[in-house]
């Protein structure tokens, strides 16, 4: 990587050197302190006078000086940067405009501000997780939260092995050795699988990739409900898609197509199970009228759509409050491994719902 650093040259015009930018130093200088006390200043410590901290606050803004962070860092041997990864495999590559991605990844700006972070995304192929420790070990950043487990359960215990400060949302599952944040996937599973029966529904269909932990589990929850009414949930009412819109709409109209019509839908995202919706409307299916469909996780959109998507809610802002709280735990010395499940919602709406 090459890094290109620009500096202040003289002025033609003027033939006088134009000033660089401002440094500490200066600000010291023209407030009358020490560096440090600047600094202090500029991080609102109480160490410092009010009189003297609003002072060097107007100089500062007078010449338009900001905090070189990754400076203050290095000087002070500590650093405020957390790397929030975001993987995604090639045959099953989820979109980074994926709704479920945006409401997390804003929550967990929303909480690293809180406490004082700065957040470096990073997007990464999930076959090139063993290289996340370079993010620590380079001086990136003080430690790793990663969007998702995908198959690489086994590659993130030896990631905690060698104590890479990591923090995981995805689902619990023997033998595990990282610090993991994830709703309670087999409730929200049952949840919606019992929704859906209390509606009458009786021929459901599950749209979700089962090879993944969190989807495994939603589907096992969801399938533990039929087989307590003594309904086998049926192979060809189910598809095994990625969290891809094109992929759901593509295996509903399989569906349809090959003369399968479900009653009632539950697809393991509300990304799938708006794309599911739109389908059957290709069809001449009215949702909820004809099909019942549940989505899962409750972004922004859900309650916004038409109609409005019932749902398993996930609960954004706790869950990334814990993986926040987890990692820097770890930051702290912690070596216990964090496991946290959080709780899940049903919020019923207008598409499992027939008039």
């Amino acid at each position: 990587m090459k890094v290109l650093r620009l500096t202040a040259k003289p002025s033609r015009k003027s033939g006088t050197e134009q000033p660089g930018r401002l440094q500490m130093a200066d600000i010291a200088r023209l407030a009358g302190v020490s560096t440090s006390t600047v600094s202090r200043a500029l991080k609102g410590s109480t160490l410092v006078n009010d009189e003297t901290r609003e002072r060097i606050a107007q100089i500062a803004s007078q010449f338009n000086y900001t905090v070189n962070q990754l400076a203050m860092n290095l000087r002070s041997g500590t650093n405020r940067t957390i790397a929030v990864v975001v993987p995604y495999e090639k045959d099953r590559r989820q979109n980074f405009s994926d709704p479920f991605l945006h409401g997390m990844i804003g929550a967990l700006a929303d909480v690293l501000t809180e406490r004082d972070y700065d957040m470096l995304l990073v997007r990464m192929d999930a076959e090139q997780l063993n290289t996340l420790g370079t993010l620590v070990d380079g001086g990136r950043t003080a430690g790793v939260i990663l969007v998702g487990q995908w198959h690489h359960h086994d590659q993130l215990n030896a990631m905690a092995q060698r104590k890479l400060p990591l923090v995981v949302w995805g689902a619990q599952l023997p033998d595990q050795r990282y610090s993991c944040v994830g709703g309670q996937n087999a409730v929200g599973g049952r949840l919606a699988g019992e929704h859906l029966l209390a509606q009458g529904c009786r021929s459901i269909a599950f749209l979700g990739d089962r090879g993944l932990p969190e989807v495994a589990q939603r589907y096992r929850g969801f399938t533990a409900v039929l087989r307590k009414q003594g309904i086998k949930h049926d192979p060809a009412l189910r598809k095994d898609v990625p969290f891809l819109a094109p992929d759901a709409r593509r295996a509903v109209l399989e569906w349809i197509d090959h003369g399968i019509v479900p009653d009632g839908l539950f697809a393991a995202s509300d990304l799938l199970a708006m794309a599911a919706i739109g389908a059957l409307r290709e069809r001449g299916l009215d949702v909820p009228r004809d099909v019942l469909v549940v989505g899962y996780d409750d972004v922004d959109f859900a309650a916004h759509f038409h109609p409005s998507l019932t749902t398993v809610r996930q609960p954004f802002q706790l869950g990334a409050e814990a993986m926040v709280d987890a990692l820097l735990e770890q930051l702290g010395r912690a070596s216990k491994a964090h496991m946290h499940e959080l709780p899940t919602q049903l919020i019923v709406r207008e598409s499992s719902q027939r008039a």
